[in-house]
């Protein structure tokens, strides 16, 4: 076991987030559906931080590759969402995660501004890095539960911020440098997690909405969507890489901020034919982290396997 969880890539994190979301996008239905996602969630987590305690030293070469390193912060964002779940219960405990998590995502901004962007190099630019700098706004999503919504505020307005920053940057990166390997192809799903995360960051923290924001945030939100999901066909026939993670989260922050944005419109009385992109995009976040799930699965059962084929091995070189 000890080596098996010694194999848990980083980007494993991004499911962790993925399941975390879900869970509060499928409570409605079902809010037991809430605590096993968030169970599988914390599950996932114990795999990265059993890593971290007995294999420290492997995260220093995994930390200088660009795409893993700007994959991390899933794990603060994913924290942030999971202290919700702490809420009702352990309510101080829960407050402590989500600041914590908060202050461990800035640290990890300011690090990989120095490591990566006081270096710049366009061909180290990853869809990925809207993690670093835009998913901060799970902050924003999460911060009502925590009775701060100022601070929600203010983490909104420098995500969206970083997210105009950095949307022509990695556009370019993507479309016209192009050059991205197979392991790190499906990091393209990404670009539509920034715009949906902004779309329910705003909602949330903001009693007082601005209609403007909201429709240029839900155009950005489905204009993301689409274009992504026509691409992801594409992705898919790479074959795994924990890079899959990224196929994740995206969707589900997208669902969740198209969900209160269906509820906004409504509000206002407009945008009625909004609920059917929301509920297909529930529904591909569903299929979407289930499809990955399985797929990490299948991917620690194969490595599981391997490395008893190896003892079996190295028995029986030792016998003979």
């Amino acid at each position: 076991m000890k080596n098996l969880i010694k194999k848990t890539p980083i980007p494993i994190a991004g499911l962790m987030l993925g399941l975390a979301g879900l869970g509060n996008l499928v409570a409605g239905y079902n809010i037991y559906y809430r605590y096993l996602a968030g169970i599988l969630s914390v599950l996932t987590a114990l795999f990265l931080v059993g890593r971290f305690l007995i294999a420290r030293d492997s995260f220093g070469p995994d930390l200088r590759n660009p795409v893993i390193a700007s994959v991390t912060p899933t794990f603060f964002m994913a924290l942030m969402i999971l202290a919700t779940y702490l809420l009702n219960i352990i309510p101080n405990l829960a407050s402590s995660i989500w600041y914590f998590a908060i202050i461990l995502h800035i640290v990890w901004i300011i690090w990989f501004t120095i490591s990566f962007i006081f270096n710049f190099k366009i061909q180290q630019v990853f869809a990925s890095y809207f993690i670093v700098y835009v998913g901060l706004v799970v902050a924003s999503v999460t911060a009502p539960a925590f009775n701060n919504l100022k601070l929600g505020q203010g983490i909104f307005y420098f995500g969206f911020a970083a997210y105009l920053v950095l949307l022509p940057v990695v556009i370019y990166r993507v479309f016209w440098v192009k050059d991205i390997k197979d392991p790190a192809l499906p990091t393209i799903t990404i670009f539509t997690a920034p715009a949906g995360l902004c779309l329910a960051g705003y909602l949330s923290s903001f009693s007082e909405k601005n209609i403007m924001m909201v429709g240029l945030l839900t155009s950005l939100t489905l204009a993301m969507l689409i274009g992504v999901t026509i691409y992801l066909p594409k992705m898919l026939k790479v074959g795994f890489y924990p890079s899959f993670s990224a196929f994740t989260f995206p969707y589900v922050i997208s669902a969740i901020g198209l969900k209160m944005a269906v509820k906004f419109w409504d509000a206002n009385s407009t945008l009625f034919w909004l609920k059917y992109p929301a509920r297909l995009t529930e529904l591909l976040a569903v299929v979407m982290v289930l499809f990955v799930f399985i797929k990490y699965c299948s991917f620690f059962y194969k490595n599981y396997q391997n490395l008893n084929m190896t003892v079996e091995a190295e028995k029986k070189a030792v016998n003979n």
